[in-house]
């Protein structure tokens, strides 16, 4: 059973957006933190990356009891993200391994659907839009909320997972869905797709022009214009991280990154263009992923200054 928001929205809350995020926040359970669990979760990450990329956010955001409590909360207050926590009797609930083959992710808890009347109307005009679930917890609805111009992005490997509870994450096959048909950049790990999936069937369930972003971790990834097409492909490769801690968030980082440039875009008049500046927004967003896996949890998102100085001292880039 889920429960209703803050009742006090803040000023940040009720003044207009730039980004709403939608999705449930996870408790990653660790031995590492005296509580036993970090919170992550998509919309976590995302809202966070977008705040400290200067990006006004706000933030609808599903929390289990325990979650309500989280310091990380407090992170996303402090960088501007004005948070509307929902209260759901049941979040998601992990146990990320790392191997080398890849993460094994346990399913310890299933979230609750995520109630999309709590979000605050004076939010509907925001032109840019990012749904973050976890696993399947927003409903097909979602994708009427923006307005037609609005740009939406959309996690998609949340849509990607079947969980049972006490029982490894599955892949779940891709489908056409309303969230994915609306939405204007799409963002996946190559891990949560199955190998031989066609991609050209993506093309009947996306619209013209939309970006599919698809991570790999340390090999780096892939940014496709759809429909697909040689020439509408950019690969980059990963940037190497310091010191590599915690690779949990670092495709939701990704993804709110290249988000943060698109709506940048946008305020200039050329949020549709295929051009070098994009393979540009690659290389930042690449850059934002390797610093997030550099500490623990949420603690590695970087500010845009952060950002900056990594880039410098990288020097020139192709």
């Amino acid at each position: 059973m889920s429960g209703t928001p803050d009742p006090k929205p803040t000023t940040a809350q009720t003044a207009p957006p730039s980004v709403v995020v939608v999705g449930a926040a996870s408790r990653d359970l660790t031995d590492d933190d005296p509580r036993g669990w970090r919170l992550g979760g998509a919309a976590t990450y995302g809202a966070l990356a977008l705040a400290r990329l200067g990006v006004r956010t706000v933030a609808l955001i599903g929390l289990d009891p325990e979650a309500r409590s989280a310091h990380e909360l407090d992170l996303l207050r402090s960088a501007g993200v004005g948070l509307v926590p929902v209260p759901l009797a049941h979040g998601p609930v992990f146990v990320n391994e790392e191997t080398p083959s890849g993460r094994v992710q346990t399913a310890v808890e299933i979230s609750d659907p995520m109630p999309i009347e709590s979000i605050p109307t004076a939010w509907l005009a925001a032109p840019g839009w990012l749904f973050a679930p976890v696993a399947g917890e927003l409903p097909e609805a979602c994708a009427h909320l923006p307005a037609p111009d609005a740009t939406v992005a959309v996690g998609w490997q949340g849509l990607l997972r079947t969980l049972l509870a006490g029982q490894a994450v599955m892949p779940r096959a891709p489908w056409p869905s309303a969230l994915l048909a609306r939405a204007d950049l799409i963002g996946a790990s190559v891990d949560d797709l199955p190998p031989e999936w066609p991609f050209a069937a993506l093309d009947a369930m996306t619209r013209p022009g939309a970006e599919l972003l698809l991570t790999a971790g340390q090999r780096g990834g892939v940014l496709i214009r759809l429909p697909m097409s040689t020439s509408n492909v950019i690969r980059y490769g990963a940037v190497p991280a310091a010191a590599a801690v915690d690779p949990t968030g670092a495709g939701d980082v990704t993804l709110a990154t290249l988000l943060a440039t698109r709506m940048a875009a946008a305020v200039q008049g050329v949020a549709t263009a295929w051009s070098p500046s994009r393979r540009r927004h690659v290389l930042l967003a690449a850059a934002a992923a390797s610093l997030t896996v550099g500490r623990p949890g949420v603690d590695g998102v970087p500010d845009l200054a952060a950002l900056r100085e990594s880039l410098a001292a990288r020097g020139p880039q192709p």
